[in-house]
């Protein structure tokens, strides 16, 4: 049995006793981790495909290690500018043992004094603790995005087909992917799918703070306007 789930902006396939690292989860060595965003589950022969998730199925896994990735170099230099700039990024890494595979909307066996994990949906993941608050405040946030489409990634003004494939191959999906982007983050996009600073300039990172808060897209308010001001 092995089972698709979604996390960190990534899709893994995963089966018992499987190790995976994946974007940084709280939580410390030993404590337990479920992931509610399961997309598939394949069992023998028969496979079951979520739409977009299966809402009774639960991966559940231990922390192991808190670690951290490879370092990455961005180097930028203007040619008869006299402008270069040298930064170093590693990305935040968890590793998580998957521990098992429930079914029939079964939860994971807690440790003695181990408080309940919690099982998100739409690639979220918590661990026990303080963790467990930020799904409300999430999902409060998507409610206010009512109307309008997260994964409608051209909607952040500076975001073109060409760009939307890239982010979309990269697993950058939605505007709570984009939201979520440190500096760091930013800094790696940039690099690694050539932006040319437009992350930055543009300033996506509000953007997509500014729709799932409910505002209209900034490209349509600035045509809007651009048409009340030719009316007179």
């Amino acid at each position: 049995m092995f089972a698709v789930i979604k996390t960190g902006g990534k899709q893994f396939r995963v089966a018992a006793n499987d190790r995976i690292t994946i974007a940084k989860l709280e939580g410390n060595p030993g404590d337990t981790v479920a992931f509610g965003s399961v997309l598939m589950l394949t069992d023998g022969e028969k496979s079951t495909v979520g739409a977009p998730f299966l809402g009774d199925i639960t991966v559940a896994g231990e922390i192991v290690e808190q670690t951290r990735g490879e370092k990455v170099i961005a180097f930028k230099k203007r040619r008869r500018q006299n402008s270069k700039r040298k930064r170093g990024f590693r990305a935040e890494l968890t590793v998580v043992r998957i521990t098992d595979i429930l079914t029939g909307g079964k939860k994971p066996e807690m440790k003695k004094g181990e408080a309940a994990p919690v099982a998100l949906k739409a690639g979220s993941e918590a661990v026990k603790g303080k963790a467990a608050a930020k799904p409300a405040k999430a999902a409060k946030t998507e409610a206010k995005a009512e109307g309008l489409d997260a994964s409608n990634l051209s909607l952040i003004s500076g975001v073109g087909p060409t760009i939307e494939k890239k982010l979309r191959a990269a697993g950058i999906t939605s505007w709570n992917d984009i939201a979520a982007w440190t500096e760091a983050d930013v800094a790696k996009w940039d690099e690694e799918l050539k932006l040319r600073g437009r992350a930055t300039r543009e300033e996506w990172v509000e953007q997509a703070k500014e729709l799932l808060a409910g505002k209209p897209p900034r490209a349509k308010a600035d045509q809007a306007e651009q048409a009340s001001g030719e009316d007179y």
